[in-house]
């Protein structure tokens, strides 16, 4: 495998903004063959329609649950991985219950972790955790997170959704997503058998390359596109 194809292969096509039409879906998938990434990322409704474009291709189809607040209760969460698994997915990634591990009701969060972990492998899905590290900024509870999903099954662990807005000083909102120290840190504190994504944030090929060097071996990306035409043209084809 050439480096351009590691370096597809490292990126979940993200098509997951709330505004996004059928037509826009359709467009992305369509990216996402065309580059050979790993995977898209689509909103639980968006499943079966990826599914059928993506038939045939080595793209595989992954779904969002929780998303992106993480505050479903965990039946809920379980009913949406079980539909994502019947209508195609075969990755999923779930938001924590934020509000719990801020809490530090530990117990309530590792149940949660490996409930829906049970119910993904039950279906031949992997799953990936996300932290929401722009809410999740101690670097004790990202440890303690990093030791839950070890022991809870997971099959990554994941730092952002991307959508993790922090209101400002001026007022507006914006988030960090992804940075170098968090992906160095949950790929320290993470068992062997534990991947780490990163997401949000990751815009250049420059970005990619630097979380691959941290330890990230997945990244979330909705410039794909500028992103691997630019590795083209400074590593070949």
């Amino acid at each position: 495998m050439t480096l351009l194809e590691e370096l597809a292969k490292m990126i979940d096509h993200s098509i997951l903004h709330p505004t996004m039409t059928d037509d826009d879906l359709m467009r992305e998938c369509e990216v996402a063959k065309k580059y050979n990434v790993a995977s898209v990322c689509v909103k639980p409704y968006a499943v079966t329609q990826a599914a059928e474009i993506l038939k045939g291709s080595d793209v595989l189809v992954g779904c969002v649950i929780g998303f992106p607040h993480g505050n479903s209760s965990t039946g809920v969460k379980v009913f949406e991985a079980q539909m994502a698994c019947k209508e195609g997915a075969v990755e999923i990634d779930m938001v924590i219950n934020i509000g719990k591990a801020l809490g530090g009701d530990w117990e309530y969060v590792e149940d949660e972790i490996k409930t829906i972990a049970d119910v993904c492998h039950s279906n031949n899905a992997i799953v990936k955790v996300i932290f929401e590290t722009d809410y999740i900024t101690r670097d004790e509870d990202k440890i303690r997170l990093c030791e839950i999903c070890t022991r809870a099954g997971a099959d990554f662990v994941k730092t952002s959704t991307g959508y993790g807005f922090v209101k400002l000083p001026g007022g507006g909102y914006n988030y960090k997503g992804a940075t170098i120290p968090d992906v160095e840190l949950m790929r320290k504190y993470s068992g062997p058998q534990v991947k780490v994504k990163c997401a949000g944030g990751v815009r250049t090929l420059d970005d990619l390359l630097s979380m691959r060097e941290a330890g990230a071996t997945r990244s979330g990306a909705t410039a794909t596109e500028s992103i691997l035409e630019e590795a083209a043209k400074r590593f070949g084809k």
